[in-house]
């Protein structure tokens, strides 16, 4: 049913293998519970029917981070956080010749989050178990159960993904679901500048004092995860990083009094914080403020957009929450109102939905600039 994999020696046999092949059924396990960036167990690759579970403890993979960047296509189910652990391993990014069996489904009417389990009984009628979930995959010897799990989310991978394949073909979706996962890929390797972190954390109601603060606060956060390799939370948690330009404190007592604030780092890194807070640069560097997010336009035009993408939906049969994203759509009232470039809106937005949703979205929205601005006036 499967093999383990923990020599180099059969690992080239592997890699001949996949040499021989043009498409893999992939997943990952893996331990992400106090370090940044995950540690790879297990790597399980189904190759011409034959599965494969790559010992992460043992062997040497920058031949094997070759070989899925070289591959016609890489099939995974919800494959984001295995994209990053790959991206992290292989230091390279941009693979884009994923099929996701996930977001294959979603444009089958199935929901955005059906979870491997669902998809295999859905699909083809076949039950597996979950029960190995949280195990510990750096673990070994690895159980008999846990292999059989590992085996399981790969073994039936490739069936389910001709299965839905051939629904999407047949209703010419196939395409735009590639596109997708290139889109999701992409959106994967995306990390913010350093000069923009606190726009992960800050919003609209900051001032812009606030917003240097959390940007210098954010900045030694990063700086400190990737030097130690642990959570963002484990140094300070992005509400504790608000609370701290909200309360602002004076003193290490102050300091200890936020919330979400662990003993050791206000004992460890009291006094770097508290300065962090204090000494700040020029007025003119500050960061400008967050634009507020904009919910809907005014009443008629957001019956006409609702109109018009529940139209695109019917014609191309693609469910209404993939086709468009709260988030896309919030990106072109701000694109409208600030007069942006268009290479600047989402990827999603700029391939097959262009012509017919995103386009048409911005002419409506440009009749209605008036009323999106006016929802924006918080932040004069």
């Amino acid at each position: 049913m499967f093999r383990f994999i923990n020599t180099q020696a059969e690992l080239e046999n592997v890699l001949t293998l996949m040499q021989q092949a043009s498409t893999y059924g992939l997943d990952t396990e893996f331990i992400k519970v106090d370090t940044l960036w995950p540690k790879l167990g297990v790597f399980q690759v189904n190759v011409k029917d034959q599965v494969f579970l790559l010992d992460g403890a043992s062997l040497d993979f920058q031949c094997f981070w070759t070989q899925l960047f070289q591959a016609q296509q890489n099939i995974f189910h919800a494959c984001g956080e295995d994209i990053d652990l790959i991206y992290h391993y292989a230091d390279k990014k941009h693979l884009d010749n994923v099929f996701d069996t996930q977001v294959a489904l979603s444009f089958l009417g199935h929901g955005l989050q059906v979870s491997y389990q669902s998809a295999l009984k859905l699909i083809l009628d076949i039950d597996i178990d979950k029960g190995q979930t949280r195990s510990d995959w750096l673990a070994r010897p690895l159980s008999d159960e846990q292999m059989n799990y590992a085996a399981n989310d790969v073994l039936y991978i490739m069936n389910l993904a001709e299965k839905i394949k051939s629904e999407l073909i047949s209703k010419q979706l196939y395409q735009q679901v590639l596109e997708d996962c290139q889109n999701l890929t992409f959106e994967i390797a995306l990390e913010t500048p350093k000069e923009k972190l606190y726009s992960d954390v800050g919003n609209y109601r900051h001032s812009r004092i606030q917003l240097m603060q959390l940007q210098q606060l954010s900045v030694w956060r990063e700086e400190m995860v990737k030097a130690l390799n642990q959570p963002r939370s484990f140094i300070l948690k992005s509400a504790t990083m608000v609370d701290l330009v909200e309360v602002n404190p004076k003193n290490n007592f102050q300091l200890s009094q936020v919330k979400g604030i662990r003993p050791n780092i206000v004992r460890e890194h009291g006094k770097t914080i508290l300065d962090l807070l204090k000494f700040l640069p020029e007025v003119d560097e500050w960061p400008l403020r967050i634009a507020r997010p904009i919910k809907h336009s005014s009443q008629g035009v957001t019956l006409e957009v609702d109109q018009l993408i529940d139209q695109v939906a019917l014609e191309t049969q693609v469910p209404k929450e993939v086709l468009m994203r709260k988030k896309w759509l919030n990106a072109l009232y701000h694109h409208v109102v600030f007069h942006g470039d268009e290479k600047d809106l989402p990827r999603y937005l700029l391939g097959w939905r262009y012509e017919l949703l995103t386009q048409p979205l911005i002419r409506l929205l440009n009749g209605d600039v008036q009323y999106l601005s006016t929802q924006m006036k918080v932040n004069d």
